[in-house]
């Protein structure tokens, strides 16, 4: 029988321990913290996002970290395999807006304890509180870990760390050290799904505005890299929020190669410059000889307004009817372009996901195989793929755990 070790027990791992379990190998799981799944029972802010509707290549387009790497692995373990998969485990589903598919409990636990509950009885020996040192290779091939000073024998070995955001969780970038001292190329680690801090003060006054159906460009050095349309949130630092996360790894990526980066906000997206202003207009003419920051309550949130009459260099106590044309034309600028300089990202910490980790290039895409260490399988966030929103971590991460356990095993 196939003795197979599984580093982590995160979603990859465990998904891969039992895959590798259902083929015939002896399977044991080492998970530094004293529990596994920590990081899973919080995704989806506890409800644990499963997966999407989407299809094969709707979900590569999700992955803008290598998607396109896990091809292969989709196809052999897709959304509506990853569904089947815990609905056979007794976990029920449905989906919500967007194609996210949850549990109907709404319960993280009920995930976990379901995988438990399978490799439980597929007998994969779960030891907790057991941190691997070191990954021991001889001639290119691995032969075991060492666990406390005590070295346990493999014939392959399945790396799925995860990557070194939410490190109260475990993901620490353990992972990548192992790589790197085995010989793989671990690429730039980036903070992804993260929020953005603003050189913009205002920003505080903000604090707790949530904005729905904007639209966000982000631009480097003037330049327009990205958009995206929905909902965003201002916070004591900057912005956050489904849009603001969504673009928050091109912004890292900007950032860290010195780019000039920041967001302009459309807050009338629906409206054309001259719709806008004719929008205004009619305001004016409601609240009539009422001054301006009394004549726009019914276009912005409250917080809003002197903000943005203060980028238009119009004072809040100036009458509507002495409001020009050339004043008026700043005020719709601003209301469809409300721009904000980006600094930097918040930290590692505070990220879902972590952009970066073992070069792709290094990993066999159907088997998901060490090119340089024989016997040795990479799943899950350690490696280089990340994604956005809406299931499709997990799904890549199911996927990959997959293709791992099934191959190790064979």
């Amino acid at each position: 029988m196939k003795k197979i070790i599984v580093v982590g027990g995160g979603c990859a791992g465990m998904m891969a321990a039992i895959r590798a379990a259902e083929n015939s190998a002896q399977v044991t799981l080492f998970e530094k913290m004293p529990r596994v799944g920590r990081k899973l029972g919080i995704t989806g802010k506890g409800r644990c996002n499963l997966t999407n509707t989407a299809d094969v290549e709707e979900v590569v387009k999700n992955l803008p970290g290598n998607g396109k790497f896990l091809y292969s692995a989709l196809k052999n373990f897709s959304t509506a395999d990853t569904v089947n998969f815990f609905e056979s485990l007794g976990v029920k589903t449905k989906i919500e807006r967007g194609g996210r598919i949850f549990p109907v409990s709404d319960d993280a636990k009920e995930v976990i304890d379901a995988l438990l509950k399978r490799l439980k009885i597929l007998g994969v020996e779960v030891r907790t509180n057991s941190p691997v040192t070191e990954i021991i290779c001889r001639q290119k091939k691995i032969v075991g870990v060492k666990v406390g000073g005590k070295i346990f024998e493999c014939d392959a070995g399945i790396l799925a760390t995860g990557g070194a955001s939410y490190p109260k969780t475990g993901s620490t970038g353990d992972g990548f050290r192992f790589a790197e001292n085995l010989g793989h190329t671990v690429t730039e680690i980036l903070p992804a799904l993260v929020p953005l801090e603003t050189e913009e003060e205002f920003v505080k006054d903000l604090q707790g505005l949530s904005l729905k159906n904007v639209r966000v460009k982000l631009l480097a050095d003037g330049k327009k890299i990205a958009e995206q349309f929905g909902e965003m949130l201002f916070t004591h630092f900057g912005v956050s929020g489904p849009i603001i996360l969504t673009l928050s790894r091109q912004a890292a990526q900007l950032l860290a190669e010195k780019k000039f980066v920041e967001l302009e906000i459309n807050l009338k997206p629906a409206l054309k410059p001259e719709q806008l202003d004719a929008r205004i207009l009619r305001d004016f003419d409601k609240f009539k000889g009422k001054i301006i920051k009394n004549a726009l309550v019914e276009l912005l949130p409250a917080k809003l307004i002197p903000i943005i009459l203060d980028l238009s260099y119009l004072p809040e106590d100036k009458r509507v009817d002495e409001i020009t044309a050339a004043e008026r034309r700043r005020l719709v600028e601003n209301l469809r372009g409300l721009p904000l300089i980006i600094t930097k990202t918040r930290s590692l910490e505070e990220a879902i996901v972590t952009a970066g980790g073992v070069s792709i290039k290094e990993i066999n895409p159907r088997t998901m195989e060490s090119k340089i260490i024989k016997g040795l399988f990479i799943a899950g966030e350690v490696a280089d793929v990340d994604g956005f929103t809406g299931g499709f971590n997990l799904q890549a991460a199911w996927a990959m755990g997959n293709a791992a356990g099934i191959s190790a095993a064979k």
